[in-house]
């Protein structure tokens, strides 16, 4: 009986030895630790009933499960959460903005949200918020330490600038009146004021600012496995439809940034928004045409040049059009094209009686208008102009023009007249005088995007190009007379 006893004992304790030793065996749990950081940012990320919710944290919950590791967040102050990213080895800060100055101190996982940032000054103290100079001559603009928005007014100059301890003290001195605007996205203005007790309409939105893309920002000594498999769950919920839903309940609207982000500026007739609210033109239509070939649809918005071409250079996977393929921009970007060919020009003010036969006689003018980050801006300043007056937008440049404030401007000659017209003039109000350069205009692609996607535009235009679609579309935007 003693002997059966024993043998009982031994069969069970191997058994115990062997459950334990596969358990052990096949625990995959994720090898990597990361140490997760955000700041209190509603409806990115915010604690309600002490836990912590959000677009950001519920992404992180879903990926963390599929890697089968633990996800809890510490809630800080944004500058505290920024210094400590950049110092932990294991640190991960959401929600975060790429920037210039942020882009080389992180390694990125996204997108997945997008703000969209204006000034908002309070309903009950309008002000008339046209250009960037009106924002530049208000008392006070209220703004919250390392938000990416902060690099961008100071670039432009802002000197008006007082900083605020979050979102929801920068609202409350709006209201109050101790400062007159505040930089935000809807998003998060709606979930600022509601905090506060108080009504969107409580504020008035302005001038557009920027376009700026959300990110989980990965310390840089985080191995790239980590970020591979992060960015890898991230496109599967896009794929998936899993963060669309998310997008909606969260942030309550649509349009969460799908794989490839496809963006365009007023530029007719080439591309720009009319009248029904649709983005059209010729080059539209043709990168419509590319994504019907290859049935890969994304939404294409429509911002400020120069705001595209930062977020071009910034960001990864995306997509900009229609862009002049010069020197100066060659390595800067992947091209896809090309899809037509333009002329610029000096144009100046017809009766001013200024006359330009050659380049070098235009840098004898007091001021030459351009538009920031246009190609023409970009040539003149490569050959040493020094009396460039650049702005942001084409309509803002030809009324500097019709102003005095400029004696000529540059531009080319398939979209001058629209931009006249835009701006409340007529085109024969101008003069062409000599050319500045001819050049092809492309669809551009950062960098980084996928080598596949790059590809399957490229074969997509070229087969529209020999079967005659792509002539259909230019005779449709350019008739031959």
């Amino acid at each position: 009986m003693k002997t059966h006893f024993c043998f009982i004992t031994l069969v069970l304790f191997l058994v115990v030895f062997m459950f334990e030793g596969c358990t052990k065996k096949e625990d995959h749990s994720y090898p990597h630790e990361l140490v997760f950081l955000t700041e209190d940012y509603p409806p990115l990320n915010y604690t309600e009933g002490g836990k912590l919710k959000g677009l950001a944290p519920e992404l992180l919950r879903r990926i963390c499960n599929k890697l089968d590791m633990p996800f809890e967040a510490r809630v800080l102050p944004w500058s505290e959460a920024m210094t400590l990213a950049k110092n932990d080895p294991k640190a991960v800060l959401f929600s975060t903005v790429i920037t210039q100055d942020r882009k080389d101190e992180f390694n990125w996982v996204g997108p997945y949200a997008t703000l969209d940032w204006r000034f908002y000054g309070a309903s009950s103290n309008p002000l008339e918020i046209n250009t960037i100079e009106d924002a530049k001559q208000v008392p006070a603009i209220g703004l919250i330490p390392d938000y990416a928005i902060n690099e961008f007014l100071v670039d432009e100059g802002f000197t008006n600038l007082v900083y605020c301890e979050n979102i929801a003290d920068a609202f409350t001195k709006l209201l109050n009146g101790s400062v007159s605007l505040v930089p935000s996205s809807d998003i998060v203005a709606q979930a600022a004021l509601k905090g506060l007790n108080k009504s969107f309409y409580d504020v008035r939105p302005s001038l557009l600012l920027e376009n700026s893309f959300v990110y989980f920002a990965f310390n840089k000594a985080i191995p790239q496995e980590v970020i591979h498999d992060f960015q890898y769950e991230l496109d599967q919920l896009k794929v998936n439809g899993q963060l669309e839903l998310l997008y909606q309940e969260f942030m309550q609207t649509n349009g969460a940034p799908g794989i490839l982000q496809v963006f365009t500026e007023q530029y007719p007739p080439l591309t720009f928004r009319n009248s029904y609210g649709e983005i059209t033109g010729f080059g539209t239509d043709v990168v419509k045409e590319i994504m019907r070939r290859n049935q890969r649809f994304y939404d294409i918005r429509l911002t400020l040049w120069s705001n595209a071409y930062q977020q071009a250079l910034l960001n990864p996977n995306f997509c900009l059009f229609t862009m002049d393929r010069t020197p100066i921009r060659e390595n800067l970007f992947r091209w896809v094209g090309p899809i037509g060919t333009n002329a610029t020009y000096f144009y100046v003010k017809k009766g001013s009686g200024i006359s330009i036969s050659t380049v070098d006689e235009a840098r004898s003018l007091n001021a030459i208008g351009t538009v920031t980050s246009w190609f023409s801006d970009q040539y003149l300043r490569e050959l040493g102009f020094t009396n460039l007056v650049a702005v942001g937008d084409p309509t803002e440049m030809i009324n500097m023009l019709m102003n005095g404030e400029v004696q000529a401007i540059v531009c080319t000659n398939i979209t001058i007249a629209d931009i006249v017209r835009q701006a409340g003039f007529a085109f024969d109000q101008l003069q062409p005088e000599t050319t500045l350069l001819s050049s092809d205009y492309y669809i551009a692609f950062s960098r980084s995007t996928n080598d596949d996607i790059v590809t399957q535009w490229q074969t997509a235009l070229e087969a529209a190009k020999t079967d005659g679609t792509y002539a259909a579309i230019l005779r449709k935007w350019f008739p031959i007379e």
